[in-house]
């Protein structure tokens, strides 16, 4: 399938004409919108969505954070699937109107990535693809019968806070630019809920992994430098911690969300599974077998020394509850890494 590359008007794929419910022989089938459908969530969740029976259009601009073949070969499954129509485009320039037209949940995931890059004159790119764009897609959705609105927030927006576990009534703090444009379109989500009723909700991932993790991220970065027997490069001492959350865990928050959540809400979606880095080395280590050691650096600016989610809410509202172990998410994504690699 050729993508649609967006030129003024989304040029129709075919897919999802008008008799394409009744060619199926179904009923109606609910269409939905993935943006950032390219990306390593995003790509997960498309799957996932039309493995449920649910028709997707997605779409991705491939801003160049990481090469755009790794983005090629997440949608490379997808791609074949007559219920998946892709839109090359970026949110701020497509038509909105046609790119939402049967839409019934938007599953938000598309921004700019990063912590450490968000400094600086690079800022201006997370404000257009974190802030404005969130905006422009919840404006274009106030006059259509969108049943969900889920927007892919972060823990970043709660800072470097000592209060653990990390609560939704916790006061956020973000210590990096990226975390305060997340923060700022949450806001924009409750925003739309409250002044036009659209069922907005947010959730605030936790650390992700799992196969397809961006290459900058750091257990596929581990991965790789164990498995060709270099040195780790470490931020900071290793004593810090994180709550590791598996893609699968993710995606099956997100249809939750889609079905369960109160609109307006923000909800923590954690792996339950907080452990230090250093640990997590001794760990990737046993799996595959080498030990290349670490060396330590200095402290990145905007990294918090801990994450830890208080779940509470999204268990008792949305029934969330993590299934994929760190060992065996680690193992699956080792086996990955090696695919990719020829290992």
């Amino acid at each position: 399938m050729q993508p649609v590359r967006a030129s003024g008007n989304i040029r129709p794929t075919g897919e999802f004409s008008a008799d394409y419910n009744a060619l199926r022989g179904k009923k109606k089938v609910m269409r939905c919108l993935v943006t950032g459908a390219a990306g390593f969530i995003g790509s997960h969740l498309s799957e996932s969505l039309i493995a449920r029976g649910l028709d997707v259009v997605g779409i991705d601009s491939f801003v160049d954070y990481y090469p755009r073949t790794i983005k090629e070969k997440n949608l490379a499954a997808v791609r074949k699937k007559k219920e998946f129509r892709f839109v090359e485009g970026n949110l701020l320039e497509v038509d909105l109107s046609e790119l939402l037209d049967g839409v019934e949940v938007v599953f938000h995931q598309a921004a700019q990535a990063g912590v450490r890059a968000s400094w600086g004159s690079s800022f201006r790119i997370y404000t257009d693809n974190n802030i404005l764009a969130t905006q422009v897609l919840l404006e274009a959705c106030k006059e259509r019968p969108v049943k969900r609105f889920v927007y892919a927030s972060s823990s970043s927006v709660y800072g470097d806070t000592t209060d653990l576990p990390m609560r939704e009534s916790s006061l956020p703090r973000p210590v990096s630019p990226y975390g305060v444009s997340k923060l700022a379109a949450e806001h924009l989500c409750g925003l739309y809920y409250k002044n036009f009723g659209i069922p907005s909700v947010s959730l605030r991932y936790f650390t992700v992994y799992g196969a397809r993790q961006r290459p900058d991220m750091a257990f596929h970065r581990f991965f790789r430098w164990t498995l060709e027997g270099r040195p780790l490069e470490v931020y900071g001492g290793g004593e810090q911690s994180r709550d590791f959350t598996h893609v699968d865990d993710i995606v099956e928050a997100n249809w939750l969300a889609s079905e369960k959540a109160s609109p307006g809400e923000v909800y923590n979606i954690g792996g339950g599974s907080r452990i230090t880095l250093n640990e997590v080395i001794k760990l990737i280590e046993r799996i595959v077998g080498n030990n290349p050691g670490a060396n330590y650096m200095e402290v990145q600016k905007g990294d918090v020394r801990h994450t830890s989610a208080d779940m509470t809410k999204a268990k008792k509202e949305l029934g969330y509850r993590p299934t994929v172990s760190l060992e065996d998410g680690l193992r699956s994504e080792c086996e990955w890494v090696r695919s990719i690699m020829g290992a």
